[in-house]
């Protein structure tokens, strides 16, 4: 390779500062998609309660029936039931995210291979920042993002469970209800790990660099 050809040392510690910057930034915006969405799904599931208190102290409902649950009125299992269904939407977005923040960083890694061993050769430095295009993993139960999805499945699953229970008619039982529960759980715990993994197993280019 010519000296014309060559970059300076100076242009590789430029861009490792740009590296750093843009990470960080990544891991910002993930953090600040993650707050937005779990603030969406928490105003969107307080808003049985708030109609119920609303109805009860314009004495619309009366509170003696809220404590039985064949008199509680149905439009208020109904509300469960739909606000449920709309905590899917930011249950879905919050799976979204963490696959499009996972994508960028795994793209910042590839990148990051260009210039990482040309320090190590030529400075005797290499950057604490990881290399490998396969981190992180977007299919993490166990870290936050995770346990933030898994979490709010369990409550989207108990408001529709509890919802159409009630508009059936349905006596309660608790037993049935916690197995509905799983059940319903389980299916939002497919679509994340399907979503998840889809983008875990996506082929990596055959040139690395």
């Amino acid at each position: 390779m010519t000296t014309e050809k060559q970059l300076e040392s100076t242009a590789f510690l430029q861009l490792t500062a740009v590296d750093f910057s843009g990470i960080y930034a990544v891991h910002l915006a993930a953090k600040d998609e993650r707050l937005k969405m779990t603030r969406l799904a928490m105003s969107l599931l307080s808003v049985p309660f708030a109609a119920a208190i609303a109805l009860t102290s314009t004495k619309v409902v009366d509170p003696a029936s809220l404590t039985s649950w064949e008199r509680v009125p149905p439009y208020l299992f109904a509300l469960v039931a739909a606000f449920g269904l709309l905590g899917v939407l930011p249950f879905l977005r919050l799976i979204e995210a963490v696959n499009a923040h996972a994508r960028t960083a795994r793209a910042i890694n590839n990148f990051r291979l260009l210039y990482v061993s040309r320090l190590k050769d030529e400075l005797g430095w290499e950057p604490n920042l990881p290399i490998d295009p396969r981190f992180p993993e977007t299919y993490a139960p166990l870290a936050w993002p995770g346990i933030n999805v898994m979490m709010l499945s369990i409550v989207n699953s108990a408001y529709l469970t509890v919802g159409v229970t009630g508009l059936s008619g349905s006596e309660p039982n608790a037993l049935l209800l916690l197995t509905s529960i799983l059940l319903v759980a389980l299916v939002h715990y497919a679509v994340y790990y399907v979503r998840c993994n889809v983008t875990r197993r996506r082929r990596l280019p055959r040139d690395t660099y």
